[in-house]
């Protein structure tokens, strides 16, 4: 084996130009050259290309404008004007809690004409019902003509009788209560008499009605001085 080996292997030959040289070493079979790498960065940008474009963030509101001098006493003229208004309705209130209110209300007197505008005995007027709320009635009492104002309100509960002049009687049409010429009551749940208002004349010689003094029969004031007014 070894001399296989020696024979095989040639002799360096010393000197000359010509001598042979060792033979370079040859370099390791070249690895393969490295392919080149996928760009790795081509995907994201890809992908960055696909996602829509970001939109730019809106700009900031601009910062608050102090208020100018102008603006200042605008605002300020209008507060004080709204405290102004606020103490003039508390100084309204604050009157009117210290004056109480007072109710004006229409003269309980009115002319009711001359005794020539009732010419016809047991008769009863009614141009006053509805405006005045009386009747003036001419009548006989106790051998005398008098001439008087009954009220229109019945003694039962406050409802308004109607004359029938064909039965000679007040009828209440609420529940039926019946008062004669004279205004006495005879049927019905009415528990009084019609009341009686005052009659006089003044310096002219008009009839005047006043509805502010009241007489009641259940008193015993039919007979006092202004329940009738005498004619003739």
């Amino acid at each position: 084996m070894s001399e296989t080996n020696e024979s095989s292997t040639p002799a360096p030959q010393a000197g000359g130009d010509d001598a042979a040289k060792p033979e370079a070493p040859k370099p390791a079979a070249a690895a393969a050259a490295p392919k080149p790498a996928a760009p790795a960065a081509a995907k994201p940008a890809a992908a960055a290309a696909a996602k829509p474009a970001k939109k730019p963030a809106e700009p900031l509101p601009p910062p608050p404008v102090l208020a100018t001098r102008r603006s200042f006493l605008a605002w300020g003229l209008g507060a004080w004007s709204i405290f102004g208004l606020w103490m003039a309705g508390v100084g309204h209130l604050f009157l009117r809690f210290m004056f109480p209110r007072v109710l004006y209300e229409p003269d309980p007197k009115f002319l009711a004409g001359r005794k020539s505008d009732f010419p016809e005995v047991g008769k009863v007027y009614e141009e006053f019902k509805e405006g005045q709320g009386v009747w003036l009635v001419r009548l006989v009492e106790g051998g005398e003509d008098h001439l008087v104002a009954l009220s229109t309100v019945c003694t039962h509960l406050g409802c308004t009788p109607n004359w029938l002049e064909t039965e000679g009687k007040f009828k209440c049409p609420c529940h039926g209560s019946g008062f004669y010429m004279t205004g006495i009551n005879f049927e019905g749940p009415a528990p009084r008499p019609l009341e009686r208002y005052r009659l006089f004349q003044d310096a002219g010689g008009n009839i005047i009605v006043d509805r502010g003094t009241k007489f009641r029969e259940d008193l015993a004031q039919w007979g006092s001085p202004g329940s009738f007014l005498k004619m003739g």
